[in-house]
């Protein structure tokens, strides 16, 4: 199984790539830090992502970003830990023409604050934010991810199921 996982995370770059989503869109994953706390993505504009008036489609758009924070935050984070995207939000500044590029970045005091924060909470809420941006450096949009991470200690079991002789009517 270690194998395995070794061999997943040194070419998930090319993984991602050839993920139906992002092949479909032309998003490409350009840099992946072995460390997980920088993933550079960028998109070229082409007949099959742009739309009707010939900019990059908002959809498009919102999966460059969709699923980077949590998986950066799983791989910083490790297996005592759950995380999922919990909301988003994509916010269009200007049309987007041309190479549009967005860049991720977990800072290390971003994971022991999540860390230290859950040391006596059971879950938390985490926002992020990033920028996709033209090639002059343009804002083309803001994207504000909100992941929430909890605890594996700390969550709560499920309670045992009744029998069915017990379930109310």
């Amino acid at each position: 199984m270690w194998k395995w996982k070794k061999f997943l995370r040194r070419y998930m770059r090319i993984f991602m790539n050839l993920w139906p989503p992002f092949l479909g869109a032309g998003i490409r994953v350009k840099r992946l830090q072995p460390d997980w706390k920088r993933i550079d993505v960028e998109m070229k504009l082409r007949l099959w992502n742009s739309n009707y008036v010939g900019t990059h489609y908002g959809g498009s758009l919102y999966s460059m970003a969709d699923p980077f924070y949590m998986l950066m935050l799983i791989e910083n984070l490790g297996r005592d830990y759950v995380v999922w995207d919990k909301s988003a939000s994509i916010r269009f500044r200007t049309p987007g023409k041309g190479t549009v590029a967005v860049s991720f970045q977990l800072a290390d005091d971003d994971i022991a604050q999540i860390r230290e924060a859950l040391q006596t909470q059971e879950k938390l809420d985490r926002t992020f934010l990033a920028e996709i941006k033209d090639e002059s450096g343009t804002v083309v949009a803001e994207i504000q991810k909100v992941v929430q991470i909890r605890d594996k200690k700390k969550m709560q079991k499920p309670a045992p199921a009744l029998p069915r002789s017990a379930q109310p009517n």
